[in-house]
């Protein structure tokens, strides 16, 4: 196993790192909304914290060599479903075909209020 850091995104709050990498695959941890070089979530809403977070997921892969094109599995925690349509407007926006599997599914809370934290799968 191989951990993966880069300043690019944000730092982990906790016991945990970016990603790890093995056995040819790499799985970042839940990106939230995070602006790494501000420590804020971005102005705006949802479409705004979908780029963020995809942006510090994608900057993750390029530390570790790959790209998003190497995602083969997303899993999207949103704080609120009804958020959905806005978020798989920018998520489309970050993937092309074949589009990885993914997940999708509401939640209570998302740690610091985010409306939406993703993690990727990627195979290099």
């Amino acid at each position: 196993m191989k951990a993966i850091s880069t300043t690019k995104a944000p730092a982990a709050i906790g016991p945990y790192s970016q990603a790890i990498e093995a056995n040819g695959f790499v799985y970042a941890s839940g990106q939230l909304p995070i602006n790494p070089a501000t420590g804020q979530f971005p102005e705006g809403g949802i479409k705004e914290q979908t780029r963020q977070s995809l942006t510090n997921a994608q900057n993750i892969l390029k530390e570790a060599g790959i790209d998003l094109s190497h995602v083969v599995k997303t899993t999207v925690f949103l704080s609120d479903i009804a958020n959905f349509a806005p978020m798989n407007e920018i998520y489309a926006e970050f993937f092309t075909a074949p589009f990885p599997a993914r997940s999708a599914v509401a939640v209570k809370d998302l740690p610091k209020g985010a409306l939406v934290e993703i993690e990727v799968i990627a195979v290099k």
